[in-house]
């Protein structure tokens, strides 16, 4: 058997290290004696990986020990002269663009970044003539506005033409995965029941739910590259804001299925796992407490979110014990606390109404001086004897304080009840950190409702309860 020499070793070995680096030689004539950046996507945001100083001419080399991470990257010299290149496993390659633009672009020795500039240019080609369109039709009429309407409705099949094809011809790439990520197919008419397409309303429906069903066809979840790019952010959020209805079961058992569907991926299941749990503290839907109080519990407070640091941890845990006993479809827990007068002490359970609000407040707080009296004088008088009641509880120390507030403003009418010492914990239980608090109970004491403003609890209330 042949044995190789040490130098033919030395040799084998450096040429196996620099396969595993990155070359990527650039000639930018427009940039003669800069500084230029080579830095990657990640999300919505650009990290620089490289810089390196061309020469007289332009030219110049990035040039790294290690591969890159495979994904989209920009080329940068000031917020002028940019463009961005596609980075896929071939990283030895050149790139020629003589005036930043990406008209312009030419790279040798990496197919699939070359296939994705030539893109640009079809897609900026697209572009023009969509611009071009949209003026003409400002001036037609009749039969040349709707041959403009037509045509310009035919761009994005194109489009749509072209993403497929380069999928047929570089399958399971980067390329393809990145042109295809927006892709969402609709429907075959020809496949829908007769009696849907004949219907508006549930053609629609039927659309939607489609478009919900497919939304991920084309966009690899589990493929870590596309974390490196703009896309994957847009992606998530239009899957929460527009695809999926925006109602609280709806929201929850989406965020639940993509949760566990990325699970496999690290870098996305951390992605999708907290930017749900961020955005159910933040959304505007009615119960979405719950949904953070089920990610907190299942993957963050279990352990699983191995991201997370200790204080993040602490903080979590903070929220779900102020939220945990107040969710939206729970019985609202008791509590028997003390009347204005000391007397006698009042069951929250006990309350006889078909309609109880829960209303915690402090006199001194800004929002609960117009909030309190504008409940009292809009709302209680006007339904107080249709079976609605309230169990208004003074939230501070100063007794003085909370019976001058009382008859100012006249409020002796619906049940007054404090807790000097919080010895029945309720400032944890319905979460007390912010005044007015508010839960609208119904005949059960299950909580129906949270977080009101007088308008709508009003309105609430002429629906279960009839007008005034």
């Amino acid at each position: 058997m042949k044995q190789l020499s040490l130098i033919g070793i030395l040799f084998i070995l450096a040429t196996g290290l620099r396969a595993q680096g990155y070359s990527i030689k650039i000639n930018l004539p427009d940039a003669p004696n800069e500084k230029i950046s080579l830095a990657h996507y990640y999300l919505s945001k650009l990290y620089i990986d490289d810089t390196t100083h061309v020469d007289d001419k332009g030219v110049g080399e990035f040039k790294g020990d290690s591969l890159l991470h495979q994904g989209l990257y920009k080329i940068y010299l000031n917020s002028k002269k940019h463009f961005d290149f596609l980075l896929a496993e071939d990283q030895d390659f050149v790139i020629t663009n003589p005036d930043f633009s990406v008209e312009n672009i030419k790279i040798e020795g990496a197919r699939q970044s070359q296939e994705f500039a030539d893109y640009m240019k079809f897609l900026n080609s697209l572009q023009k003539k969509r611009r071009d369109l949209a003026e003409k039709m400002k001036t037609a009429t009749g039969e040349d506005k709707a041959a403009y309407r037509k045509e310009l409705e035919g761009l994005t099949g194109q489009l749509h033409d072209y993403w497929l094809k380069t999928d047929e011809k570089y399958p399971n790439t980067l390329l393809s995965k990145f042109l295809l990520a927006n892709y969402v197919p609709t429907p075959d008419l020809d496949s829908i029941p007769e009696d849907i397409r004949q219907n508006d309303s549930l053609l629609l429906r039927y659309r939607f739910d489609f478009q919900k069903q497919h939304y991920f066809d084309y966009f690899d979840l589990l493929d870590e590259r596309m974390l490196y790019s703009p896309l994957t952010k847009p992606k998530i959020e239009s899957y929460f804001t527009q695809i999926l209805l925006q109602t609280f079961d709806s929201v929850y058992a989406g965020s639940l299925e993509l949760i566990e569907k990325v699970r496999p991926n690290k870098p996305m299941f951390q992605y999708v796992t907290s930017y749900i749990l961020n955005s159910s503290i933040n959304s505007k839907i009615m119960g979405m407490d719950a949904l953070f109080v089920e990610l907190a519990k299942k993957y963050y407070l279990s352990g699983e979110a191995f991201w997370a640091d200790s204080t993040t941890i602490e903080k979590i845990k903070e929220n779900v014990l102020f939220a945990e006993k107040n969710l939206i479809g729970l019985t609202a827990p008791e509590l028997k606390l003390e009347g204005i007068n000391g007397e006698e002490y009042f069951s929250l359970h006990q309350v006889d109404a078909k309609r109880t609000l829960l209303l915690i407040y402090e006199p001194n707080c800004s929002h609960c001086k117009i909030f309190v009296p504008k409940l009292h004088e809009q709302v209680y008088r006007k339904f107080k004897d249709k079976g609605f009641e309230v169990y208004a509880i003074y939230s501070m120390d100063n007794k003085k304080e909370w019976v001058d507030f009382v008859e100012k403003n006249n409020l002796y009418d619906w049940i007054n009840v404090w807790d000097e010492h919080d010895l029945s914990r309720f400032k944890i239980t319905y979460d007390a950190r912010k005044t007015p608090g508010v839960y609208l109970l119904d005949e059960n004491k299950k909580i129906i409702y949270k977080k009101l403003g007088v308008d709508q609890i009003e309105k609430i209330l002429e629906e279960d309860l009839g007008g005034g």
